[in-house]
């Protein structure tokens, strides 16, 4: 997190969808669960968790809607125009947003403190030793 403004800024590709994220991440995570890597195409997904009130988006996403593992439903928002993958909703989290740490402006702002889902890991999908492993969702942030 950049300590100037306490601000983090984003957005997809091809600049028609923007936000800003305003004070501190609740958490910042890498999920290795089985919807992160189908949406992504890839091993897991690093997530920056912001309470709802803390988002302003700019533009508007495209959403698509499908049942999460625990039963939930899960919102995933993104540009209609570029594709760009922002933010996750969804009955789980409740009011927390889950920003796609690569589409901050300078994803080096941000650093994982855990690792969750690691049940569904694909072999080839490294994990840092440095940060907290969880099988699962893991512990509720402070």
């Amino acid at each position: 997190m950049t300590k100037e403004a306490n601000t983090l800024n984003g957005g997809c590709l091809c600049g028609n969808v923007r936000y800003q994220i305003h004070g501190d991440p609740l958490f910042v995570s890498q999920c290795f669960c089985r919807d992160c890597q189908l949406a992504t195409g890839t091993g897991h997904t690093t997530i920056v968790g912001v309470h709802c009130d803390n988002l302003t988006v700019e533009g508007t996403p495209t959403v698509f809607s499908s049942q999460g593992e625990t039963g939930g439903a899960v919102h995933r928002h993104f540009c209609g125009t570029c594709g760009s993958r922002l933010y996750t909703s969804g009955d789980l989290p409740g009011p927390v947003r889950m920003i796609q740490a690569g589409s901050l402006n300078d994803p080096n702002a941000v650093s994982p403190t855990a690792a969750i889902y690691l049940k569904d890991r694909i072999h080839w999908d490294m994990v840092a030793d440095d940060i907290d492993q969880h099988m699962d969702l893991g512990p509720a942030p402070v």
